[in-house]
């Protein structure tokens, strides 16, 4: 018999209906024998997540200001889910523990990964679980950055004394016992650090989605369902903006070719989304996996005559974008021309003085800034090697004024760059172009 190791996200832990949702999960797969709790996110749109409110209470305590109320709210939802739960598990002596110690100036880290820890106490409790302390198991080395190879070693030989546990997600320790967390969204990085530490066969990411949707839903009306994804894919769609998932979360179950299924808490008997191994076959040719983007770009346009037989040209270029600390996103090129892409939140108010340094330093004939600029990847290792769809996707655009083409050696994504106001009609564009309308209501293959 396997072994699954199964992450549930905030909104699966909210409150104490959706905690009998995750046992009922639990206790219809008796493989599922490891779990990974996030701490409890919002009830409704009008809620507040736990690790809000505890960096909350963080930031008060730094400025010497009362944090009682907010701390208050935080006991009352943890005490209120294991009265209902029935529980007999007491929680009030940790509460009183984590209030007075996060008065005493307690890290945001050590702080905010107590959302996680008591959600793993109840919910250990809950499922008659074994509770291992993520801090035991998860390491971090002295400078706060995750030791793979010492929590492989740790992490296999803790939890094989254990047939069923639950690990808090989000957070480690360092080898002096300080409490570091990975950034937002890193439960997932947990799950797969403890799949990947118990060699599991899946490891299943239960979320408030039934999967990976090949657009965005609230740009494209009902885009199909992603029925199964490669790494390689999903790495580019999530670095252009798909969220369910959190990126670093793909390397640990990657190098260990443990495939993620994206389930739905609420609808566990959907597919969901399978991530698997690269794997170029598992797409017909010509077809699309997904379409992502955002926006709040700047493109700098440089043109120099003779610039190709100009060497190091490139190279001078970027060392006046790395001298002022600002890392690019993509760098198309002509025969006379370069152009680099920044996330506006690289600029930071420094593009004036940027553009400046590159005309001093690399002396072009003609710079021009285009602002307000938006990214849409169209992905899928069906694209590769399949003639025409370069052409469909710019068919698609007629009439958008497309301001950058770029697209790797390896043929899975093209990536457009083109105004902010032009975003959402590229994008229902796109998908409508890749898939027919009377496709929208059937799952992708």
């Amino acid at each position: 018999m396997g072994i699954k190791v199964a992450k549930f996200g905030g909104s699966s832990l909210s409150a104490a209906e959706q905690f009998r949702k995750v046992r009922a999960i639990i206790a219809a797969d008796p493989t599922r024998k490891y779990v990974i709790p996030s701490a409890p996110g919002k009830r409704d749109k009008d809620d507040f997540k736990v690790t809000d409110l505890l960096y909350k209470c963080h930031d008060l305590v730094q400025q010497q200001l009362p944090f009682a109320e907010i701390f208050g709210l935080i006991s009352e939802r943890y005490l209120t889910i294991c009265q209902q739960l029935g529980l007999t598990l007491d929680l009030k002596p940790e509460l009183t523990a984590i209030e007075a110690k996060i008065a005493s100036g307690a890290s945001a880290d050590y702080t905010a990964s107590r959302g996680e820890y008591l959600n793993g106490r109840i919910l250990a409790a809950y499922l008659d679980f074994a509770f291992v302390d993520a801090a035991a198991v998860i390491c971090f080395n002295e400078q706060g950055k995750f030791d793979a190879e010492k929590t492989q070693e740790i992490l296999g030989r803790e939890l094989a004394r254990y047939p069923q546990a639950v690990i808090p997600g989000f957070y480690g320790a360092t080898p002096d016992g300080r409490v570091q967390t990975f950034s937002r969204g890193g439960s997932d990085i947990s799950g797969a650090i403890v799949a990947r530490g118990v060699n599991a066969d899946l490891y299943e990411n239960w979320t408030d989605v039934s999967g990976f949707l090949m657009a965005d839903p609230r740009i494209v009306k009902n885009p199909k369902t992603i029925n199964t994804i490669s790494y390689r894919e999903l790495r580019e769609l999530a670095y252009m903006g798909a969220t369910v998932l959190h990126e670093e979360a793909i390397y640990p179950v990657r190098e260990a070719r443990i495939p993620i299924n994206i389930k739905n808490t609420n609808d566990p008997d959907a597919p969901g989304t399978l991530i698997v191994k690269d794997n170029g076959n598992i797409k017909s040719p010509g077809s699309i996996t997904g379409i992502a983007g955002r926006k709040g770009f700047t493109i700098i346009a440089i043109e120099k005559t003779l610039m190709h037989s100009e060497t190091g040209y490139a190279r001078k270029l970027l060392s006046v974008i790395e001298e002022h600390g600002i890392s690019f996103e993509h760098m198309p090129s002509g025969i006379d021309t370069i152009s680099v892409v920044i996330a506006d939140s690289q600029l930071n108010n420094k593009l004036d003085e940027l553009v400046a340094d590159i005309r001093r330093v690399c002396q072009p004939d003609a710079i021009e800034v285009f602002h307000d600029i938006a990214l849409i990847a169209t992905v899928g290792l069906g694209m590769a090697y399949t003639p025409g769809i370069a052409a469909k996707l710019f068919t698609a655009l007629t009439g958008i004024n497309v301001r950058m083409i770029d697209q790797g050696s390896s043929e899975i994504n093209i990536i457009v760059g083109i105004e902010n106001k032009d975003f959402e009609e590229a994008m229902r564009r796109i998908y409508a172009a890749f898939v027919p309308a009377e496709e929208n209501s059937v799952t992708n293959n």
